[in-house]
């Protein structure tokens, strides 16, 4: 049986930061993470508003509140290297441990930590989690070949794999039918996982040299993804298998690395193959791509991001050491 260990976890409050020079009236703002090339990563908004995040370089979690401009600190377990979070409806946070095979919970009122350790002890690198409409949890485990199901009611934890021995399962959502899928950045398949009988299905993409790497959903039920080697964006028809690509705007060497959708079924990526990064915007009902914006920081890469439909934000971190927002509201323009 897994066991559950509990502890503390040291809370360290920073200074407040000071926001990045913003270029001319880009929508796009920036605040410098305190912990110096920390690798700031993948953005949850709590109900509460604030934002929390992981230092994957730095190994910790921390918490931010665009108000104040603080940052908190939640120090996690030595050789964590956390990945990815997420935060539940009362605002406790749950991490990947991507190089201690656990996932973590956070206590948002106390700071406690609760372990979840995989089952199986080559599932070492937990990577990218989503909740699904029942509050569980469903995860990938990249390097180690495996996707994941987290009930949170028991902690119980199942592991499937993939057929292809390096599938490298990435990017992963849930379906309004409580159906995740996810990328198969080794290979050039998008992947599901029938949660009635937890059997996996695969739909390969036309080019064997696509490699899909992050994932959105937009309300038509399309399953939309990045194709990081070939420059695309693309949209998967889950009823009939077709899919439709479109290339990016900075085409073979954009990378296209963070995506996520918005409530108008926009998609938006960013571009890493170009310094600095942009973010690209696309409408996919009239099929055309938005006019591109830098990130002022430059980004190095930006991995993750994700849409508050609240304060339509999305919210992203940077290789360059710091969190970033971009209002939607102030982004539409369409490309000649």
């Amino acid at each position: 049986m897994r066991t559950i260990v509990l502890t503390s976890a040291l809370t360290l409050v920073a200074s407040t930061s000071t926001p990045v020079a913003q270029t001319g009236s880009s929508p796009i703002r920036e605040w410098t993470v305190p912990w110096e090339k920390s690798r700031p990563r993948d953005p949850a908004v709590a109900p509460d508003g604030r934002i929390w995040f992981v230092g994957q370089v730095g190994n910790y979690v921390a918490r931010f509140d665009p108000a104040s401009g603080k940052f908190e600190r939640f120090e996690v377990d030595p050789g964590t290297n956390p990945h990815n979070i997420v935060v539940d409806a009362v605002g406790n946070a749950w991490y990947s441990g991507n190089q201690n095979g656990m996932i973590g919970r956070i206590d948002a009122k106390t700071g406690r930590i609760t372990r979840y350790p995989m089952p199986d002890p080559t599932a070492r690198d937990p990577h990218t989690l989503v909740f699904d409409r029942n509050g569980d949890i469903w995860f990938t485990v990249q390097n180690a070949n495996f996707v994941g199901k987290l009930v949170v009611a028991t902690g119980r934890i199942t592991l499937l794999r993939p057929a292809a021995a390096n599938a490298r399962p990435y990017g992963i959502v849930i379906d309004r039918t409580n159906r995740p899928w996810f990328d198969l950045f080794g290979t050039n398949a998008i992947g599901t996982v029938d949660p009635a009988t937890m059997t996996l299905k695969e739909y390969r993409l036309p080019s064997p040299k696509s490699r899909p790497r992050r994932i959105a959903l937009t309300s038509d039920g399309s399953i939309w993804y990045g194709d990081y080697t070939e420059g695309r964006l693309g949209r998967l028809d889950p009823k009939s298998g077709a899919v439709k690509e479109w290339p990016t705007p900075s085409g073979r060497v954009s990378m296209p690395y963070a995506m996520t959708a918005d409530d108008q079924d926009r998609l938006w990526i960013v571009e890493t193959g170009v310094e600095p990064n942009r973010l690209v915007g696309f409408d996919s009902k009239a099929e055309r791509f938005l006019e591109p914006l830098s990130i002022p920081s430059g980004g190095g890469s930006v991995r993750y991001m994700v849409y508050d439909p609240k304060t339509r934000m999305i919210w992203f971190g940077t290789d360059a050491n710091t969190i970033g927002r971009a209002d939607l509201s102030k982004i539409g323009k369409p490309t000649a």
